[in-house]
């Protein structure tokens, strides 16, 4: 795409390069340093700007933009505090490997190091975030090339890249890029092409699967669109599947061989799974969860990335495979015999099937006054089909990676790698204004939406009547209590739970809800649920669902390893006389061993 050489300024320039680029959004909040940029916007009408409520949530939009429609994000900020409060963002783009490009402003090039008002050195502050590529901008000439570079490397690495614009360089005259020394000619162009392994490396790979009796697959968020592929290879090997927490979206766990999420947070059928196994498919994942992994030395490991610096990261591998998953898995397919004996895959559906039941009584065991696990268990019946998922940081986690089974195509979200609170309605912004006509749902607790999501609904009621689907629907886990860090704290350290450092504050966020004009309900009687989810999406415009939930519920990890939690848990609620977290501990580990007769 041509430049318009009538372009009046370098932000004018900038704004039309990233049209170039497709970019059609730019999330963002206004200060002096980027005011030439802004202008530029204004003129143009296009990109359209995005403004939130704090730098922080709009850097996690540009992050879920990028996570719900697959291009780039861009997010916009001034000089000093408002590039700080960028870093959050960018680093959940990072750990979390997602294309974000942030333009930031910065003071003119006269006064730096001067100690002048909002100097900081950005190229520093930027260093490790943005260490694939970040780049201050000294001269119109120069722009073209980095922000072509910019947007390249974050599409190539997958990670945040950084652009710095000094005021004065934003108001400087449009570049002409003439064609002498010392400029760098550059295009707006980039294509991935076609990552595939080695022959050799395919059928290494082959061998060490078709030996394979009890075969298991992880997949990752780098399977997103290899999942036809990923269930014909689970078929010809007759495998179980688990999935990384950000790959949960992209395996059907309606399926019999579906064990869901792995990990700490994950489930008892997963935890058989990888116990059990004999080989391992990793499949575009890095989850760090690395001590609910096979055993070293339990399991002959083969592992597929784009990227390969991330083989071999978490699992002893025996077969590196470079390549895109979907390619690579194609080209696999053909080398695989085939799994004759099928026993293991019958073990492995058992241990779905009596995941599914403890699932369903975890959630259904009475709490005071509502099991948080039961209000995502019951969103179940009642997510449409078209719905778009965002989750926050915290408890909301578990319950969402253990009872919340997602339609085929519903796509969900979370700062997962980071595990940052307070992303939760920034990312469901995101997703809103990315897809209008799909329904959103965010699931939060009480402490994300103190932290930022009660100011990110004023954004919501600043938007919503734009939207072609006004249904967003943000349910909060009210249990005032810090109740990960809780646990954490009984589980990790053996410490009963700091009163002064995890109690929070009773805030009704559905009449918060109502006093910006949006609709809301608070709920304390489970009883309720079921209408209540289905008032959240009959409404006419988005919906807070506050829902009271008991902080005792145990975030206990699947058995068995689970089993090995329960002495310092149970040490530490000794010391909390009163507490009723010590009989919802005994009861959930009743459930889980199986040993309870109910079950």
């Amino acid at each position: 795409m041509a430049e318009d050489a009538d372009a009046d300024t370098v932000a004018d320039f900038v704004v039309r390069h990233l049209a170039a680029w497709r970019v059609d959004r730019i999330f963002g909040y206004s200060g002096d340093g980027i005011n030439p940029l802004l202008g530029a916007l204004r003129r143009a009408g296009t990109p359209s700007f995005v403004q939130a409520r704090h730098e922080e949530a709009a850097a996690f939009m540009a992050v879920a933009h990028a996570k719900y429609t697959g291009g780039v994000g861009v997010v916009t900020a001034t000089q000093g505090p408002g590039a700080v409060h960028l870093l959050n963002g960018l680093y959940d783009a990072r750990m979390d490997s997602v294309p974000v490009v942030a333009v930031i402003g910065q003071q003119s090039q006269t006064v730096l190091g001067s100690a002048y008002q909002q100097e900081i050195d950005l190229l520093s502050l930027f260093k490790d975030v943005a260490s694939e590529f970040r780049q201050q901008v000294s001269s119109p000439e120069q722009l073209p090339m980095v922000l072509d570079r910019a947007f390249k490397a974050a599409l190539a690495t997958r990670s945040p890249a950084v652009v710095i614009l000094p005021h004065d360089v934003q108001q400087a005259p449009a570049p002409q890029s003439p064609h002498e020394h010392g400029v760098v000619p550059s295009s707006p162009v980039w294509s991935l092409g076609c990552v595939s392994p080695r022959e050799t490396d395919l059928h290494d790979a082959a061998a060490v699967l078709n030996a394979g009796r009890k075969v298991a697959l992880l997949v990752g968020q780098g399977a997103a669109h290899a999942q036809q592929e990923v269930l014909a290879i689970a078929d010809r090997l007759g495998a179980g599947i688990t999935t990384s927490l950000l790959g949960k979206p992209f395996v059907d766990e309606s399926l019999p061989h579906a064990t869901g999420t792995m990990g700490h947070l994950g489930t008892t059928a997963s935890a058989y799974l990888m116990d059990t196994c004999d080989t391992l498919l990793i499949i575009g994942s890095n989850d760090p969860w690395s001590e609910y992994y096979p055993a070293p030395g339990q399991a002959r490991a083969v592992q597929i990335d784009i990227d390969p610096k991330a083989i071999g990261n978490r699992y002893p591998v025996e077969v590196p495979l470079h390549g895109d998953a979907a390619e690579t898995l194609a080209a696999l397919l053909v080398l695989l015999h085939g799994q004759q004996d099928r026993s293991w895959r019958r073990d492995v559906e058992a241990q779905v099937r009596q995941w599914h039941r403890v699932a369903a009584e975890r959630a259904m065991t009475p709490a005071d006054p509502v099991n948080p696990e039961r209000v995502v268990h019951e969103l179940n019946a009642v997510l449409p089909r078209d719905a778009q998922v965002a989750v926050d940081v915290g408890s909301c986690v578990y319950w969402y990676a253990r009872q919340l089974r997602l339609p085929r195509g519903v796509p969900a979200h979370l700062s997962s790698t980071l595990g940052c609170m307070g992303a939760g309605v920034p990312y469901g912004i995101a997703a809103k204004l990315a897809h209008p006509g799909r329904p959103v749902v965010v699931l939060a607790g009480d402490g994300a939406m103190q932290m930022a999501g009660l100011a990110e609904l004023v954004t919501v009621a600043k938007l919503w009547r734009s939207w072609a689907d006004p249904r967003f629907v943000v349910c909060v886990l009210s249990n005032r209590d810090l109740a990960e860090v809780s646990w954490e704290q009984r589980e990790m350290e053996g410490e009963p739970r700091f009163e002064d450092s995890q109690s929070l504050p009773d805030v009704d966020c559905a009449a918060h809800a109502r006093l910006l004009g949006l609709d809301g309900v608070r709920v304390e009687d489970p009883d309720d649920l079921a209408d209540a989810w289905r008032r959240a999406f009959a409404a006419d415009r988005p919906f807070v669902l506050d829902v009271v939930t008991d902080p005792n519920v145990p975030l206990l990890p699947p058995f068995p390893a689970g089993a090995a939690k329960l002495e310092p848990m149970r040490a530490a609620l000794d010391e909390e006389p009163g507490s009723s977290a010590s009989g919802l501990l005994e009861r959930y580990a009743e459930i889980e061993d199986g040993t309870d007769s109910r079950s």
